[in-house]
């Protein structure tokens, strides 16, 4: 329990498979300032969530490799895809398959045993579900403008709050503030920290309504980052040592 997982290098490379569009890579995670690194696409989509989501406060990839005997006695392990570590101390393990069946029977009999390890030291394993397209592609797309350089000249984040005070259209906000080529990289940054909110399950636009967000800056723990982390991760299948 003491061992900060979050900070330490993938036991393991990620595997180089042939043919696949999306190979191994880094993700830069706004959370900690520090690359984390991503096998598929699948797993920088679960990092974009957990990287939105307030309440981790680090991440790594490939940190711990679990080893156990199976009902004959035989040596098993598996290394989970990500870490996340919340910040009440508590850590989540997770692989991120490309679809329901990835990784066939080995990958479920490995998830029940992760999922009981998990259990005993108060932690959590999940297998994440792949998103929806629309909320992928808009998490993708504010997560281009997550760095803090977005947050613009000084004063401009406070005006960008106070224009979508009561909910409306993503242009007329950002006219009212100012030159929009300036303006968007505020709103969009706001939205990906969820000083802002928006629905994320149909498409961005420019006449998508925008509103205050759950945070609005102050580090609160209950954020729209919150809901959707749960609407996110919460579709992940939990694994338990009974199945």
């Amino acid at each position: 329990m003491a061992v900060a997982f979050e900070d330490l290098p993938p036991v393991s490379a990620f595997p180089v498979i042939p043919g696949r569009r999306w190979g191994p890579g880094l993700w830069w995670s706004a959370t900690t300032g520090r690359h984390v690194a991503s096998g598929s696409n699948a797993m920088r989509t679960q990092l974009m969530v957990l990287d939105r989501d307030p309440r981790v406060v680090g991440m790594a990839g490939r940190p711990v490799r679990l080893l156990w005997r199976n009902g004959r006695g035989q040596v098993r392990s598996w290394v989970p895809q990500l870490f996340a570590r919340y910040a009440d101390g508590r850590g989540l393990l997770a692989d991120c398959p490309s679809h329901a069946e990835a990784g066939g029977e080995r990958a479920w009999k490995a998830a029940v045993a992760v999922s009981a390890a998990c259990a005993d030291i108060g932690w959590a394993y999940r297998r994440l579900e792949p998103l929806d397209e629309v909320l992928a592609a808009n998490l993708k797309w504010l997560a281009g403008y997550r760095h803090s350089r977005n947050r613009g000249r000084e004063g401009l984040a406070e005006a960008v709050r106070d224009a979508f005070a009561c909910p409306r259209p993503l242009i007329e906000g950002v006219k009212s503030v100012g030159d929009p080529f300036e303006v968007l990289p505020v709103v969009f940054h706001a939205l990906w920290r969820a000083e802002l909110a928006v629905s994320l399950d149909v498409p961005l636009h420019e006449r998508v309504l925008v509103g205050p967000g759950d945070r609005q800056g102050t580090g609160g723990t209950e954020t729209a980052a919150d809901h959707l982390a749960e609407s996110v991760t919460g579709r992940g299948r939990w694994v338990g040592a009974g199945e």
